[in-house]
């Protein structure tokens, strides 16, 4: 033992202690600071945790299926598959198995014969698909028209069959020669008011058809507020002729403009005349009457389409 130790009774010199005990307070207040840093991470640790993440967020957006519901994909209409086939069949003879019209045609169908044609053939011009039929099993029977270079036309039925997943066909059998699609009935037109040609809103169709038409005048003028129309594009018509004009409503005949508000429905078919020659178009419009004159609030085609909107 040494004398400093033997002078303090066993105990730590001064410095010593006074070491241990500056060690101590430096840990007292580590661990002071570590409890405050722990209640302040607490709640910000609550918070985060209580935030849904983007994942649970997209899925909670996403409503969940009723239950018991099957989701059953899309069939895919194989028309197109069908015209490609006939078109390489009917191009094809057995007589010349390498030709390209012939491989495509044993590529889509291979277990099908191809034809032996004797004798001369018209040329075939193109193959459009005109009615589908969708069967059970995948299984679809497409009506091809067949349009040849004398203008004839013969109507095959193609079997195909369409995968599960919607991207796969596959020709089952050999086309069969039917009957063409039976014209539909026609319903009686709802037009049945004739417009005079002179009248108020005869006239106005008239120019607006012409301005249109010809783009040699803006239509806005014709137009009601909030009608916006697209300019035609690549015309080349100069003049037109309005061959008959027929009405929905009785007050499209009238010789004056009615009140503000009066709608009518209006059909016009026309004979458009330019360089190219004389074409018979057709177009559908609705005018709203306005300040005494007749403004083009709808416009489109015969067929219920068209350019003019509403904003």
């Amino acid at each position: 033992m040494s004398a400093a130790t033997r002078s303090s009774g066993g105990q730590q010199p001064p410095m010593a202690a006074g070491v241990a005990l500056a060690r101590m307070r430096r840990q007292v207040r580590l661990g002071r600071w570590g409890v405050w840093a722990a209640l302040a991470c607490g709640p910000l640790a609550l918070v985060v945790a209580a935030l849904p993440s983007p994942a649970a967020t997209a899925a909670a957006a996403t409503p969940a299926p009723p239950a018991g519901t099957v989701r059953t994909p899309v069939a895919a209409d194989p028309s197109g598959y069908a015209e490609l086939y006939l078109a390489a069949w009917l191009r094809s003879t057995s007589s010349d198995e390498s030709s390209a019209q012939a491989r495509l045609a044993q590529a889509l169908a291979p277990s099908v014969a191809l034809p032996r044609p004797t004798g001369a053939q018209s040329v075939l011009e193109r193959a459009v698909a005109v009615r589908s039929a969708h069967g059970e099993g995948g299984r679809w029977s497409v009506t091809v028209a067949a349009q040849y270079a004398d203008f004839s036309v013969r109507y095959f039925a193609v079997p195909v069959v369409a995968g599960a997943d919607g991207g796969s066909f596959a020709v089952t059998g050999a086309p069969g020669q039917v009957a063409g699609p039976a014209a539909a009935k026609v319903a009686e037109s709802a037009y049945g008011v004739n417009l005079p040609t002179k009248g108020a809103l005869a006239s106005t169709v008239a120019e607006f058809l012409q301005a249109y038409l010809t783009g040699l005048a803006p239509v806005d003028r014709y137009l009601a507020p909030g009608m916006t129309l697209t300019a035609l594009a690549g015309t080349s018509y100069t003049d037109l002729q309005v061959d008959q004009a027929s009405a929905v409503e009785e007050v499209a005949a009238a010789e004056t403009v009615p009140a503000d508000g009066t709608t009518a429905r209006v059909r016009v078919q026309i004979t458009a005349r330019g360089k190219t020659g004389s074409w018979p178009l057709a177009y559908e419009l609705t005018l709203t009457a306005r300040a005494g004159r007749w403004e083009v609030s709808a416009f489109a085609t015969a067929s219920g389409t068209g350019g003019g909107d509403r904003s």
